[in-house]
Formats: C-alpha cells, sequence, structure tokens
C-alpha cells in the first residue's frame, strides 16, 4: 500500500469535489507498492487565505527512484475552449485554463528544488473523471498526458508507467526530504490521548511555516496565540528541527496529559516533560528517590531543580515552554538556567486558556508574536465564542470546517440528579452520528474534586477512563479501566478530539473565569461539540446558536 501524505484522510467528512478526491486516495493507496509516497491536498484549502497550495494540484507521487508525477484531479464537468480546457469557478466570471494551472506549480517546484545532486524529474497528468475531453488535439495539454471519464480505470497504470517500479535511490530521499519541507506537514496535536498514532491532518500554513523564519539573536520568541492556531505544532517542527540538527531540545508543558501526548507525536531524543516531570527526572538523575505521600514533595523538587549545579547533560540547545500563561516566574527562571547561553528558546500562551487567574509572565526583550486565527476547531464553535467574548478579544474562525451544529442538553442546577441521564443521551447523540467511543472525550467545567462524574466508575454501559487522583511510586498518575476518556477542562487543555461532550457547565453571570473555562472545553471538539449545561447557564447564550 502506497504511503499516504498526511494520513487521516479516511477520517474526514467530506462532500462534493473534495468526496472524488477521497475516492482517489483510496485508488492510489490500494493500487500502488509501498514504495510509493503520495502528497495529497485534499486538506489544504482554506489554510492560506482560502487558497489551496501550489495552484490546486490534488497529488505529488514520488517513485522509487525520485521521479515524481503531479496529478491535477477536475472533477465535475469542463469547458472546452478554443485556448484550451477550463474550469467554471464560482464567483469568477471567465473561465480558468486549466494548463495554467498545471504549468504553473511545475516550474516553481523545479526552480525551488534546484541543482541538487540530480535535477528534478518532474511530470504531470490531468484526470477527469467525470468529463470526457471532445478535442484531446486542442486542450493546451498534451493528449497523452489527459486521463478522462473514458480512461478513468486506466489511472492506476498510467502512474506506473510514466514512475516504473525500481529500486529505491538517494534521489527519492532527497525529493522527499523537499516535498516534507516545502509543504511543511507536522504532526498537529489535536488527536486523543492514549490513541496509537497521531493523525496528521493538515498542512500547517501558520506558525509552523513563517514564525521558524524569524531572525534575531539571542532567539527569544514568545508567542501568543490562540487555540487550534498552531503553537503545539510549532512547537514539534522546532524540536524535531534540533533533533535532525544534532542539538538537545527540551520541550516542558504545565500539564502532564499534554506532555504525555506531545511524546508521542516526536521522534526519540531530547526531553519533552511537565514541570513537574522534568523536576522528578533531575531529582532521580541527582540519586534523590521522591516520596509522593509527602504533601510538600513537588515544592521540594521545585526547589531541588532550582538550586542544584547543572550537569552539561542538563544543558540544552532549545527550551519550548508550552501553555507559558499558567507558569510563574521562578519557574521561568528555573527554566531558563538550563538553557545554553546561545540556545534557542520559545514561550508558547495563550492568556484566553489562563484557567488559574494567574499574572502574565514578564519576558523583557524577548520578541512577541500575536495569532489570532483558530484552524482546528469549526467554525459553528469560534463565532458562538466569539459572541460570548469579552470586549476586545479576538478570535478568528479560519477552519476550513462550518461543523455540525452544537448540541445542548440542560439539568436544573439545584437537581443535579438529571445530570447522569443527560450524559447518557450525550453519548447517544454522538454514537448514532457515527463517533466511535475511542473519538469521543467528555470534559468536566468542574475539577475532579468537585465533579458528580469524574470519580465514576461508568456511565450507564459505558465504562469510564479517568484520573484516580493518586500516583504510583514513580510519580505517574493512575487511571481507572475505561473505553470512554473522561477528564477535567484543566487536564485536557492543550489536546483535542473528534466530538466533545463538555459537561457539568454551570454558572450564574458569565464572568471572566467563566468564559476561559468554556473557551479551553469548546475549543477541544475537532468536529461535533455537545453541551451539558445548567439551565441558569444555558440562558446565558444567544438565543438560537444551539440543537437542544
Amino acid at each position: 500500500m502506497a504511503h499516504i501524505q498526511p494520513e487521516g484522510w479516511r477520517e474526514m467528512a467530506v462532500t462534493g469535489a473534495a468526496q472524488r478526491e477521497i475516492e482517489t486516495l483510496h485508488l492510489l493507496a490500494a493500487r500502488l507498492s509501498d514504495d510509493y509516497t503520495v502528497f495529497h491536498g485534499v486538506h489544504w484549502t482554506h489554510v492560506e487565505q482560502g487558497y489551496s497550495a501550489y495552484a490546486d494540484i490534488d497529488f505529488i507521487i514520488v517513485g522509487p527512484d525520485g521521479r515524481t508525477l503531479l496529478i491535477e484531479q477536475q472533477s465535475g464537468f469542463l469547458t472546452e475552449t478554443d485556448e484550451g480546457l477550463a474550469k467554471k469557478r464560482s464567483g469568477i466570471d471567465k473561465p480558468q485554463l486549466i494548463q495554467q494551472q498545471i504549468m504553473r506549480p511545475l516550474s516553481v517546484l523545479r526552480q525551488r528544488f534546484g541543482q541538487q545532486a540530480e535535477p528534478l524529474l518532474i511530470d504531470y497528468l490531468l484526470y477527469c473523471p467525470d468529463h470526457q475531453v471532445k478535442r484531446p488535439e486542442a486542450a493546451g495539454i498534451a493528449p497523452e498526458r489527459i486521463v478522462d471519464a473514458s480512461r478513468r480505470d486506466q489511472l492506476a497504470s498510467m502512474i506506473l508507467q510514466m514512475l516504473p517500479k525500481t529500486g529505491k535511490t538517494a534521489q527519492r530521499d532527497r525529493v522527499l526530504r523537499f516535498f516534507s519541507n516545502v509543504l511543511q506537514l507536522v504532526p498537529d496535536p489535536s488527536s486523543m490521548i492514549g490513541q496509537a498514532n497521531a493523525l496528521v491532518t493538515r498542512l500547517s500554513g501558520g506558525l509552523a511555516t513563517w514564525a521558524r523564519q524569524l531572525e534575531f539573536s539571542p532567539f527569544r520568541l514568545r508567542v501568543i496565540g490562540t487555540a487550534g492556531s498552531g503553537k503545539t505544532q510549532l512547537a514539534l517542527a522546532e524540536f524535531s528541527d534540533a533533533l535532525a540538527r544534532g542539538l538537545q531540545p527540551l520541550y516542558v508543558s504545565y500539564n502532564r496529559p499534554l506532555a504525555d501526548h506531545v511524546r508521542k507525536l516526536l521522534p526519540q531524543g531530547g526531553v519533552v516533560a511537565s514541570f513537574h516531570q522534568l523536576c522528578d527526572r533531575f531529582a532521580r538523575d541527582a540519586g534523590i528517590t521522591p516520596d509522593y505521600r509527602d504533601p510538600a514533595v513537588r515544592r521540594s523538587l521545585e526547589q531541588t531543580l532550582a538550586d542544584s549545579p547543572l550537569s552539561a547533560d542538563w544543558q540544552f540547545d532549545l527550551l519550548i515552554v508550552d501553555e507559558g500563561q499558567d507558569f510563574s516566574e521562578s519557574w521561568r527562571d528555573t527554566l531558563l538556567r538550563l538553557l545554553k547561553p546561545y540556545g534557542r528558546a520559545l514561550w508558547l500562551e495563550d492568556p484566553l486558556q489562563n484557567l488559574y487567574g494567574r499574572d502574565a509572565v514578564s519576558l523583557p526583550g524577548w520578541v512577541s508574536l500575536h495569532a489570532w486565527s483558530n484552524f482546528r476547531s469549526p467554525r459553528h464553535i469560534v463565532d458562538l465564542l466569539s459572541a460570548l467574548a469579552p470586549t476586545g478579544t479576538t478570535i478568528e474562525a479560519t477552519s476550513p470546517f462550518a461543523g455540525a451544529e452544537i448540541d445542548l442538553l440542560t439539568y436544573a442546577h439545584d437537581n443535579p440528579s438529571v445530570l447522569q441521564a443527560q450524559m447518557r443521551q450525550a453519548i447517544t447523540r454522538c454514537l448514532a452520528a457515527g463517533y466511535a467511543r475511542s473519538d469521543m472525550a467528555i470534559v468536566s467545567f468542574r475539577g475532579r474534586e468537585n465533579s458528580a462524574l469524574l470519580n465514576l466508575d461508568a456511565l450507564g454501559q459505558h465504562p469510564l477512563k479517568s484520573f484516580k487522583g493518586s500516583y504510583d511510586l514513580f510519580g505517574n498518575p493512575e487511571f481507572r479501566e475505561g473505553e470512554l476518556l473522561t477528564e477535567s477542562v484543566y487536564r485536557f487543555k492543550g489536546q483535542s478530539a473528534p466530538a466533545v461532550i463538555f459537561t457539568e457547565i454551570d454558572f450564574e453571570a458569565l464572568d471572566e473565569k467563566s468564559f476561559r473555562k468554556l473557551f479551553v472545553g469548546m475549543t477541544r471538539a475537532r468536529m461535533k461539540l455537545v453541551l451539558v449545561m445548567s439551565e441558569r447557564a444555558a440562558r446565558q447564550l444567544p438565543v438560537g446558536s444551539l440543537k437542544g
């Protein structure tokens, strides 16, 4: 089976032309062997102001010897003009010539590849599965490079003719590195904790591309970005690049579940930890075994990392602080002492996810970069949050998906016995919409100590996987066995799931703290969101914004 990049294409719910491209991906995956790599553009739309990368070339196929084939797929009917084949675009009066859409990226890619050890050998095909070309000689494209409706069953065989199966070469490795760099494919940290394989679902057209092009010395960059803007994608790209250059990177988050999740998305090497995991690791390296039965153990570990002499193994070339809004200035000082004098440092934060009410950490002399575009959350969710946000709050809805309607289930705040029944209904709605338990997460507005759900073993027939509130002798959190992940909004911050049930939402007035918790919980949903709220909290939402 061919390698498809990015992965996750089977999981995306798409319709129309995009659905036809998904069908083509199924064909390519099945008919090409693992000697071939297919880069596809189904998920690349709306990354750069609504436009796809490289003039909407849909597929880039790299053969085992490095030869490359661009396939432009044009679904639906085409216009045959005297100037060549053309496609009518919505909102554009004049049909666009397909020849230009193909030849422009061919030229750009050849130029960008340059003269390495060998030039880029790149060819093209036009695939129009719904249209039979009547005048191939006037198409503006070589007839032998057109696979129309009359020959669509020959697509795979034509690809193999143009990219014959050979032994793998060094040129193939150079070409794959080139396309990976040009397309800036990085893991999207939006799959659930514990999911075996991270889904690569999106071309990173934001922070992971242009923030890394900044140059200043010393490199001290503070990124203030909203949920879904690509902060963690930037961290993944920076960390991976440091490893590739033989450097020693350190990634530190506030949230232990986020650190555990990010670790799964990165290659081996470097250090990935929450702040207290890092303290524990340092202490054990120094021969100190922490006693987690002692209530003061965390403060003691912090002091050990802050004051002890550092060996060469504890000095890093790159420091990445994620969830910086939750860090204290003393933690800042502790982490910066681990950075080599000419090391690179990034501080990633989102003030709207400041759930602990801490003052912003001072970073004098650092360059600040703001990113307000949320590419991850469906637009329906961001639009509702924008309507609820305090005056002056900026959140831009830039996801290519509007998303399903937001479901709302309510209960009386003074009669929480209804809560469990509504939760069972919420789970049923997600299952009915086609989401498996592994695609879902229950996120509570409350912390574990005050929650009526986070300490349950099951909801009806659904066993819950949740944090017990205890740790083993090595400081690892202990969980209940279950299929349906259940977390507080505090612990699930930084993660996401395809379907989220955000529950136990209750407040008398939508103050700043309540809005921040709403913001964090709602932006965890990648596709479907169900809100389970008290009636008094639901009354403060815009009328007609939710489906009951």
